[in-house]
């Protein structure tokens, strides 16, 4: 009955989105006749997504329905000031088993606030942005603001860019924000996170070079830096390449850190072919600690990622003690109609450490390193359809297979996820 209630009430939504995808904005008419220095944003979300067999466990099912509305203002009455307020409502609606609570519940809160003093114009500027705010760096796989939860991530953070022809560099001071439902969303005092991230064009032919550095402090005994590189661009024969690398070196809990993680991809889009379609071959590695008992600490930290579908559909699986290859194929029947399938298969690092979730969560763990390194693999399909800019439907399932390490240190059932979900931005 609750499932049945909840697909009626995305259907709803989906019904509404569709008549406005060719109508103007809910908020045209408003900022229509506001002072041009002022803007009304908005957001609405839902999906209906569950699982079937948490924790690998027969029984451990659910499916539920989350519901997200965003509203923002901004104000720039002049070309180098800008202010910004976005309150943030996020609800989970038909559950059986998960908590509302976040990450899927956090109702009527303030998500960002900030001012933003800008100095020369668009492409030679510097600016600094001080409140609470999203953070975001590259992919997303270290620093970014995990969107695809319902309550996602903001951070109370000073943040300082500028920009000059082929090269930009941010630097920012900031503590993340801990979301707290029927409460005050506030950061903790001494968990921060401090950094740099760069940009440099032009230096190597089609492609883009970004180096950063992170330095992580927080009570609980975090006090270490990653220093990576992100280079991508273009090869001949219509090639396309990534590669991400990052070093960790400092303390954790009073234990040495040292620990490193790397992605590597290639891939092809097909485009004089029907429906362009294109085909990626990715790997990753993230090292995990080869012995617990000892002074080294190698299990790489994620910091605070957008880890949603990067290594799986049914984000079983993290950037933390892994060697992971996929295949990700993709057609595109029409310019706005996206249909992606992926494989994934997955080897613990060190057979000693565990297995890690896409936020970072340990999820099961052999310490003597006898229940083997395979962990298993994946199927998925996802279908993205972009009705027009602001409207959006997508749908996807994924499955994972248990290999060995599951079927020795967890009941070893298989995890399926799906889930349909309609967004209208205004």
């Amino acid at each position: 009955m609750r499932s049945r209630a909840a697909v009626g009430f995305l259907i709803a939504c989906g019904l509404a989105s569709a008549q406005t995808a060719a109508a103007p904005s809910l908020l045209a008419p408003v900022n229509q006749r506001l002072p041009k220095w002022i803007k009304l944003t908005g957001e609405l979300r839902a999906r209906e997504e569950g699982f079937f067999g948490n924790h690998f466990t027969e029984g451990q099912d659910d499916m539920y329905l989350l519901q997200r509305v965003r509203l923002g203002i901004s104000l720039k009455p002049v070309r180098w000031f800008e202010a910004f307020a976005q309150g943030q409502d996020a609800r989970v609606s038909f559950q059986s088993k998960i908590q509302a609570a976040p990450p899927y519940q956090d109702s009527a809160d303030l998500r960002q606030a900030w001012v933003q003093f800008q100095a020369g114009p668009e492409k030679n500027h510097v600016t600094f942005r001080a409140g609470r705010q999203e953070l975001g760096f590259g992919e997303e796989r270290l620093v970014g603001a995990g969107n695809w939860g319902n309550v996602s991530r903001t951070f109370d953070a000073l943040r300082l860019g500028v920009r000059q022809g082929n090269y930009a560099a941010d630097v920012f001071a900031a503590s993340v924000v801990v979301a707290r439902d029927h409460f005050f969303d506030k950061r903790y005092q001494g968990d921060n996170l401090h950094g740099a991230y760069g940009s440099i064009s032009g230096w190597v032919p089609g492609g883009k070079l970004e180096p950063f550095v992170f330095w992580r402090i927080s009570p609980a005994g975090y006090n270490h830096k990653t220093a990576g590189l992100r280079w991508f661009g273009k090869l001949p024969a219509h090639l396309e390449y990534t590669t991400e690398m990052a070093l960790q070196r400092g303390l954790r809990s009073g234990r040495d850190v040292r620990a490193w993680a790397g992605l590597w991809r290639l891939g092809r889009t097909f485009s004089d072919v029907k429906w362009t379609p294109s085909l990626k071959l990715e790997v990753n590695h993230a090292s995990g600690d080869r012995d617990p008992n000892d002074n080294r600490y190698e299990t790489f930290d994620l910091l605070y990622p957008t880890p949603h579908d990067k290594y799986g559909l049914t984000d079983q699986v993290g950037w933390k003690n892994i060697n992971h290859f996929g295949v990700i194929g993709e057609i595109k029947p029409r310019k706005t109609l996206a249909v992606q399938f992926k494989a994934h298969g997955w080897w613990l690092a060190s057979a000693r450490d565990g297995l890690y979730n896409a936020p970072g969560a340990l999820l099961a763990r052999d310490a003597t390193g006898q229940s083997g390194r395979h962990v298993g693999e994946e199927l998925d399909a996802q279908v993205i359809w972009n009705v027009r800019p602001g409207v959006q439907f997508t749908g996807g399932l994924g499955h994972l297979f248990p290999g060995e390490f599951l079927k020795r240190t967890t009941p070893g059932r298989g995890y399926t996820f799906p889930y349909v979900g309609m967004l209208y931005g205004f």
